[in-house]
């Protein structure tokens, strides 16, 4: 009984640890605002019902408006026939930044099933707010700056983008980081062709930036902008002299204000038009010095960095016909990637191999971090003592701006008679060498050999003559069962038109999610891809061509109603305008997806004619 019962026990408690490692407490906050501006602060917890949370009453940095307010969400899924389910309380706190700076949001902690959970922490940039920026009102995003443009012009000062170096001034071979950052107060309605320069007369490894990085704000020349970093790459100059950077272009779609309003359900607002815009960033300067001649060693690597170096032997006391392996490690920053191999001097009676590199760095602001390591293998084919002598590692330090050499001790090998060497062994290594090299002997092949008659040809066979007939006879097969399907692929505008309403379909799909999680923006900004994606296919109209005006008078060119085309119009005015209002009901969003699909529905029903 005893038995049981402590079994009885340790499975409880394996399931309470089990529960136990499945509860997250994380921070959730944007990583930057605007003094003046209010911010929440939300702290999500998973997978476990919470009680007793613990705040710090003052936040640095910030006055707490409200909290928390806690909202909580169940969901389960059925996936081949195994239940999951998975349950979030979120405690959320209104918060107004009154400093600038940059600040730590404190962790929280809570309490599940007994036990204490403390959340992670998250840091927040309080920018300085725009000079030109309105007051924000209760409920209102964050606004990165007043735009100045207007239909069919896109200000310079509202969208740009930049190349930044992390310096201009370099040594040869010397580490400069490159990052183009993309800043922008419009909305973005399609992204076009991106075309980075080429950096040549440079060594360029890219930095991996993460896939989903958003838009965050950023403060420069007395404005907030919305900015991304493109493109940052790591550049290792391969010669010296001035060297220039050309101009990179991004092709961008923005969202403009088009100069007229409308009326709506929430009253009279600005109609918003496409401008299509080519930003390029201004070319660039290097300025690149030669490293010095002066007290430059003779064995110089071509490593640029800061460095250590650590050598080390398997063994010193061997027996001839044994491995032996030299490794050097070289660890530090700078342009590990192309430092040489530095070179050893073995023996003559030493079979040597070509050395194995292992390379273990990461990117950062100055070069590549870590460590390569360097492997030489080589046997003694004869016993004897024999010394390799040190082995040196120069470099090039760009923290002093001198030449420093690091140098190995000599290795002394004891190498003893190979016991297991006899009379009948084969060819030793010293006389395969003399053999190969100066008698220019080939030694013996053994196994099967197969012959063939000279005089057998392929050109002009049967089977030569089969390889060229039954490839065009395929060909002409096809090109007759298929010409039809060609000819429909071929006509573009035609495969858009009719894929129209199944591209419209998969983004409704999209924004009913969003409609389900109370996403907003992400709703309408879908909602308004699907009508103006579906209208550009439909009309065969470039979506930075098309406007309200245009979409009036192409719908009723096909046959529709002007019932179907005030239909359009209205949904597209609603739904610009509601991403900005304070605050919509679930019942409005669910009316404006109904009239959107029902749209859809009738437009595919009444077309008449495509153009």
């Amino acid at each position: 009984m005893k038995k049981y019962c402590v079994l009885f026990i340790l499975l409880l408690i394996s399931i309470s640890k089990i529960s136990a490692d499945d509860v997250t407490f994380v921070v959730s906050a944007p990583s930057s605002t605007v003094k003046g501006a209010q911010v929440q602060l939300q702290y999500v917890l998973k997978g476990g019902e919470g009680r007793d949370l613990q705040v710090p009453d003052e936040i640095k940095g910030f006055d707490v408006l409200y909290g928390p307010s806690v909202s909580q969400m169940y969901s389960s899924s059925n996936i081949n026939g195994k239940v999951t389910s998975e349950s979030n309380i979120t405690y959320t706190y209104l918060l107004l930044a009154k400093e600038e700076g940059t600040f730590t949001l404190p962790a929280a902690s809570v309490k599940v099933g007994g036990r204490n959970y403390k959340s992670t922490t998250a840091q927040i940039r309080v920018l300085p707010p725009d000079k030109n920026a309105k007051p924000q009102q209760p409920g209102e995003r964050v606004q990165a700056t007043t735009s100045s443009s207007s239909a069919g012009n896109v200000s310079a000062n509202d969208a740009f983008v930049r190349a930044i170096f992390s310096k201009t001034k370099v040594k040869e071979q010397e580490a400069v980081t490159v990052t183009f950052r993309f800043y922008t107060v419009l909305n973005i309605r399609d992204v076009g062709k991106i075309q980075f320069p080429e950096f040549e007369g440079f060594m360029t490894e890219d930095f991996d930036l993460p896939a989903n990085r958003q838009l965050s704000l950023e403060h420069y020349n007395g404005r907030n902008y919305y900015a991304i970093d493109v493109k940052k790459t790591l550049l290792f100059p391969q010669r010296s002299g001035k060297m220039t950077i050309p101009s990179g272009t991004m092709e961008i779609v923005f969202e403009v204000a088009s100069g007229k309003k409308v009326q709506t359900f929430f009253g009279p607002q600005e109609v918003m038009t496409e401008a299509k815009k080519v930003l390029k960033t201004s070319p660039v300067t290097i300025d690149v010095t030669a490293l010095p001649i002066q007290n430059k060693p003779a064995n110089f690597s071509g490593a640029v960095g800061d460095f250590t170096f650590k050598p080390s032997i398997s063994a010193e006391k061997i027996k001839a016909n044994d491995a032996v392996t030299i490794k050097l490690d070289i660890n530090g920053i700078g342009n590990l990637k192309l430092i040489k191999n530095p070179e050893i001097k073995f023996p003559k009676d030493f079979e040597t191999y070509d050395p194995n590199v292992k390379n273990d760095f990461k990117l950062t602001e100055n070069g590549l971090s870590g460590t390569k390591s360097i492997e030489y293998m080589f046997i003694p084919r004869s016993s004897g003592k024999f010394t390799i002598p040190p082995i040196d590692f120069s470099y090039f330090d760009t923290r002093t701006n001198t030449y420093k050499t690091i140098s190995s001790p000599s290795y002394s090998l004891d190498v003893a008679i190979d016991p297991n060497a006899g009379k009948n062994t084969s060819t030793s290594y010293s006389s395969q060498k003399e053999l190969e090299v100066e008698q220019d002997i080939r030694y013996l092949k053994t196994g099967d050999y197969t012959f063939s008659n000279p005089l057998n040809f392929f050109a002009g066979s049967l089977s030569f003559y089969l390889w060229y007939a039954i490839p065009l006879v395929l060909f002409g097969a096809f090109a007759v069962m298929y010409r039809k399907q060609i000819k429909e692929n071929a006509d573009i505008a035609l495969m858009r038109t009719k894929k129209a309403n199944k591209v419209a379909t998969k983004r409704l799909k999209l924004a009913k999610q969003y409609l389900q999680t109370q996403k907003k923006d992400n709703f309408y900004e879908e909602i308004l891809r699907a009508v103006w994606g579906y209208l550009s296919d439909k009309l065969t109209i470039p979506i930075a061509d098309l406007n309200r005006e245009n979409i009036e008078n192409e719908l009723l060119k096909y046959g529709v109603g002007e019932g179907l085309v005030k239909q359009f119009i209205s949904i597209l005015d609603t739904g610009e305008f509601a991403r900005y209002a304070p605050s919509e009901s679930n019942h409005a969003m669910g009316d404006l997806y109904n009239d959107t699909v029902d749209a859809i529905g009738k437009m595919e029903s009444t077309i008449k004619k495509i153009k």
